[in-house]
């Protein structure tokens, strides 16, 4: 009798064993495949976790569609199917507009605003805010700066241009966009746009940096690279948990997570910015012939910008939030950044109506 209670004993802890071991390894997913490099900020991040967690949390890594499409890796993590899934927060603006600006800005945005904004200016938290209406703890790891632009078998040179094309564009207000300059949005996912391009489904396409469409192959089936990517003028990149995974994490553990996350950020920049400069020069001499909007250009391009997204964050509050802290954050910035020119971090927009937003943020 007394075995039998001494096995029993020892199945019990063997069955408690397996349980805390389940809790300390995560399976984590990605919206990219392999074949996009930008894959490799979520690869760098997880290898910084692992490292960082020690004993006490393993993550195992799956490629984007391995485990679940990469339109549903939302709703796997939300569900707790998957404990972690790397994303562009812009993929969900269905769910919630507010993820499109936590994700881009259409001319606004650099990517030192965005590190600027997230860890010192209360961005941090916002994400956290809209992610945890759905059950998320969101970090922030990647950013990147200016995206490409179009890349098309047609010149754009001029806003004329782009009337009547039909144009594989990610955001929301980036569609709207798009629309008032004549052209009209077709969304799909990255894997898709080659073959798109190939067949002629579409006229042209955007999707990243220089060296994550180099990687897609998009010089094999354009001729044309019309930039800068005004539509995108920064990304943010990083990881949604499960409230329920992260909560059951110990102290140490969620803070070496986000110590990864902070230096994955400044990573994914410098890391990004030198394989787009080396993506740049592999354009040229795959024969893609560069053009660049003048300033005139530009500048109407940001007084669109600024009326499109007064539009959409007006539409709802946790939108008009967003855009507020970030309003907040360049009118603040602004004073120093100026006095600093021309050694300063880029430029300060003049951007949207600050006032009108402020109204609409409730």
């Amino acid at each position: 009798m007394k075995m039998k209670s001494t096995l029993a004993g020892l199945a019990l802890c063997a069955g408690f064993a397996t349980q805390a071991a389940a809790q300390d390894s995560w399976t984590m997913t990605t919206t990219w495949p392999t074949s996009l490099e930008l894959i490799e900020i979520d690869k760098h991040f997880v290898d910084l976790a692992n490292k960082l967690t020690g004993e006490d949390l393993t993550i195992e890594f799956f490629e984007g569609g391995s485990l679940v499409p990469a339109g549903e890796v939302f709703g796997a993590v939300e569900s707790n199917t998957v404990q972690a899934g790397a994303d562009w927060p812009g993929y969900w603006a269905g769910r919630n507009s507010a993820f499109s600006p936590l994700a881009t800005t259409a001319s606004l945005f650099n990517a030192v605003d965005y590190v600027n904004w997230i860890e010192q200016w209360g961005g941090k938290e916002l994400y956290n805010e809209i992610y945890g209406k759905f059950g998320m703890v969101y970090l922030p790891y990647g950013v990147t700066n200016n995206e490409s632009g179009f890349r098309t078998n047609e010149q754009i040179v001029t806003l004329e241009d782009l009337k009547g094309k039909r144009l594989r564009l990610s955001g929301l207000e980036q569609g709207r966009l798009l629309e008032k300059l004549g052209g009209s949005q077709v969304s799909m996912a990255g894997g898709e746009i080659y073959q798109s391009l190939e067949r002629g489904v579409i006229d042209g396409a955007e999707f990243s940096t220089p060296n994550v469409d180099f990687s897609g192959g998009f010089q094999q089936v354009t001729k044309y690279w019309a930039t800068p990517g005004w539509h995108q003028s920064a990304s943010i990149f990083g990881v949604m948990i499960n409230k329920g995974a992260w909560d059951a994490l110990s102290d140490e553990t969620r803070e070496a997570l986000e110590i990864a996350a902070q230096a994955n950020l400044v990573w994914s920049l410098s890391f990004t910015e030198k394989r787009a400069t080396e993506a740049y020069q592999q354009f040229i001499d795959a024969g893609i012939e560069i053009n660049r909007y003048d300033d005139e250009t530009l500048a109407k391009v940001q007084e669109m910008a600024n009326e499109t997204i007064e539009e959409t964050a007006c539409e709802n509050p946790d939108s008009a939030k967003v855009y507020l802290s970030q309003l907040e954050y360049l009118a603040d910035y602004a004073k120093w950044r100026d006095a600093s020119a021309p050694f300063n971090l880029g430029r300060t927009p003049n951007g949207p109506d600050i006032e009108k937003i402020r109204g609409c943020a409730g």
